[in-house]
């Protein structure tokens, strides 16, 4: 049997007042709505059309809900979080942990009585979060270190002064442990020099000219601007700079430093809530936890193409087992879909039927969500629209 959803919103100082709502089909609050969650998170879980959480049903039948291999492999919880992602502002520099480094800090800050909902907490679960994100929009974001040989031209063409060690730094190591050293020098700055590093900063991104590095001199004013001794304003200039396309997507995988900065997506992560934050926020920083968690290879993003799978379906391949992010086109034909797994359907545009068996179709209007348990063998999907659908990867 295939279940509608109804799902939570998150208002998150830093979301779109507009597009989650038009999302819905319903009028602006004029309130922030940054986050709406589809999953069985504890925090979140979505509502079941008919009664209950979908926590509640998992938790009271993980194998009938999840199926004996999701089962096995991931234990009696949904092994994954979706997500729309709304940012009108942007998001906290962060990284996530290793599947390890998250069981050892969930311990430890356990062993040290951190209490779960504290706000200095960094690990609220034992499990590590890679997460997928897919534009619906032009959707901005940094991610990863750019290419060293880039970065030290870009810092270069500011004429910043005190900009200058840290191109030193990257001269004599042009690896991992130069970037790793200027990261820890910019963050653990005092706060007297950290503003005057980030003024100066800004007024040469100000003050430069030329075609090249334009975004990133843009992105590093706007930031600037609304976190004025910020030292994630510095460290955004050592990051790639990306603007996906509606369909594009990026990989975050642990110990990649990310930020998203304006736009709207479907995201897809393991359910965690696990975050070690580096600047551009006014939550908890742990600087020591983010650089041993830091990954400092530089290089180009990891960029995810969509390939196609079977009818109408395109699969975003990713190196987590916990989800796999897929999406239909449909004008007008039907495509039959494997089930036998924990799945979440999510319509973004047109109107999406979706069948099990001989039942009755569910119909699912643009913004509209559905779960099917594992115990649903084949599932028909029919319509004009497009449509994600997430599951375990387990292949």
């Amino acid at each position: 049997m295939i279940y509608r959803l109804d799902n939570v919103v998150r208002p998150y100082p830093w979301g779109s007042t507009t597009a989650i709502p038009d999302l819905l089909g319903l009028p602006p609050t004029g309130q922030p709505q940054a986050e709406l969650w589809m999953g069985a998170h504890p925090s979140a879980p979505s509502l079941v059309r008919g009664g209950g959480s979908l926590l509640d049903r998992i938790t009271a039948d993980p194998l009938g809900e999840l199926g004996a291999s999701a089962l096995a492999a991931h234990g009696p919880r949904l092994p994954f979080l979706v997500k729309v992602l709304a940012a009108a502002q942007p998001l906290s520099i962060q990284a996530h942990p290793t599947a390890e480094q998250a069981s050892a800090g969930f311990v430890a800050e356990n062993a040290r009585a951190v209490p779960l909902d504290a706000a200095r907490r960094n690990y609220r679960d034992a499990s590590h979060k890679p997460e997928l994100v897919c534009a619906l929009t032009p959707f901005r974001a940094l991610a990863g270190f750019r290419s060293v040989p880039d970065t030290m031209r870009l810092l270069a063409s500011l004429g910043v002064a005190e900009l200058a060690p840290y191109v030193g730094v990257l001269r004599r190591d042009p690896g991992e442990g130069g970037l790793r050293s200027v990261v820890a020098s910019v963050l653990t700055a005092g706060v007297d020099r950290r503003a005057g590093l980030v003024s100066a900063v800004a007024a040469g991104c100000r003050a430069t000219d030329g075609e090249e590095f334009v975004e990133e001199r843009r992105t590093v004013v706007e930031l600037a601007d609304r976190y004025p001794a910020d030292p994630g304003v510095v460290i955004a200039l050592l990051l790639n700079h990306l603007c996906l396309q509606p369909g594009d997507a990026l990989f975050m995988p642990a110990g990649n430093l990310h930020a998203y900065l304006r736009g709207t997506a479907v995201e897809v992560m393991a359910n965690s809530d696990n975050v070690l934050r580096g600047g551009l926020t006014g939550k908890h920083v742990d600087v020591p936890e983010l650089l041993r968690v830091l990954d400092a290879t530089a290089g180009p993003p990891a960029l995810v193409l969509p390939r196609p799978r079977a009818g109408a379906e395109q699969v975003y391949p990713a190196p987590a087992r916990e989800f796999r992010l897929c999406r239909l086109r449909l004008t007008g034909e039907t495509s039959t879909l494997d089930g036998g797994q924990p799945q979440i359907l999510l319509c973004v545009d047109g109107e999406i039927a979706a069948a099990d068996n001989d039942e009755e179709p569910v119909l699912l209007a643009r913004g509209q969500s559905a779960y099917l348990p594992a115990s649903v063998a084949k599932i028909t999907i029919g319509g004009t629209g497009t449509l994600f659908r997430v599951t375990p990867n387990l292949d």
